[in-house]
C-alpha cells in the first residue's frame, strides 16, 4: 500500500483459522466500510480477510488485493461499487469477481425500503456512521465488449424483486461474461448482501470461493444426487 492510498476497514479470520483467501470489498454508492461489517465478519470466520473500501476509493482496493498475500484474490462490489468492480477486472490482478445489485438502470436511486427487508439492515443504513467519508464518482456498468472480455469467474448475486436495477435487465447485462455464475435471491431487494437472506448469500459466497481457490468454480465440491 502507496503512502498516498486508503487502508480498509478490515475483518481477519480467528486466530485458530487458516486463511484461505482475500476479498476486497467496495461498497455501494454512499455507503461507509461499516455498513458491510455484517458480511465482513461473517465472512471472516470461514478463513477469509475481508478489508472493505468506500465507492471513491476502489482503485485502492485493487491495489490493496493486488498486494495480499493469501489467494484467491476476489474484488467484490455492491451497487456503484459492483459497476466499479467490473470496470476494474481489465486492469486488475485479482482471480475473480463478486458482484451484487449491479446498478443497470441509469440513474436510478433508492430509499432504505426499496434497498432491504432486513430490519437489523434498515438500523445499520439509519446510523450515524453508515454515510460515506468521500463522495461516489458516477460509474456506470461496462459497454458489452468489456463485459465480454472479462477472463476471471464471476459470481453474480441480485434480487429478484429489486426495485431499483430489475433482476431481467441485470441478467441480459451480464450474460455476455464468459464465466458467470448468477444467483437470485428470491424476492429479494436491492442490498444483496445485506439483505434478509444475508445468510444464505453468505453461504453460497463461500461454496463459490471454496471452488474457485480449489479446482476452479466449475468443479463442484458437493452436489445433490438422486436417490
Amino acid at each position: 500500500m502507496t503512502a498516498t492510498s486508503v487502508a480498509p476497514v478490515l475483518w481477519e479470520p480467528p486466530a485458530a483459522v487458516r486463511v484461505r483467501g482475500t476479498l476486497a470489498v467496495v461498497a455501494g454508492a454512499g455507503e461507509s466500510a461499516r455498513v458491510y461489517e455484517r458480511f465482513g465478519r461473517r465472512i471472516s470466520v470461514d478463513g477469509y480477510v475481508v478489508g472493505v473500501f468506500e465507492t471513491a476509493h476502489a482503485t485502492d482496493a485493487a491495489g490493496w488485493l493486488a498486494g495480499a498475500e493469501n489467494a484467491p484474490r476476489v474484488l467484490v462490489g455492491s451497487d456503484r461499487g459492483a459497476a466499479a468492480v467490473l470496470a476494474l477486472a481489465a486492469s486488475a490482478e485479482v482471480d475473480g469477481l463478486i458482484v451484487a445489485g449491479v446498478p443497470v438502470a441509469s440513474g436510478a436511486e433508492a430509499d432504505a425500503a426499496q434497498r432491504t427487508a432486513c430490519p437489523v439492515h434498515l438500523g445499520v443504513l439509519g446510523g450515524d456512521d453508515a454515510r460515506a467519508t468521500a463522495p461516489a464518482p458516477e460509474v456506470d456498468v461496462p459497454e458489452p465488449a468489456a463485459l465480454a472480455a472479462i477472463t476471471v469467474p464471476v459470481l453474480a448475486i441480485h434480487g429478484g424483486a429489486d426495485p431499483v436495477a430489475p433482476f431481467a435487465t441485470a441478467r441480459d447485462t451480464l450474460a455476455v461474461i464468459p464465466a458467470l455464475e448468477l444467483v437470485e435471491t428470491v424476492d429479494g431487494l436491492h442490498d444483496s448482501l445485506n439483505d434478509q437472506t444475508h445468510r444464505s448469500v453468505a453461504a453460497t459466497v463461500v461454496l463459490w470461493l471454496e471452488r474457485l481457490r480449489g479446482a476452479g468454480v466449475a468443479t463442484p465440491i458437493v452436489r445433490t444426487v438422486t436417490p
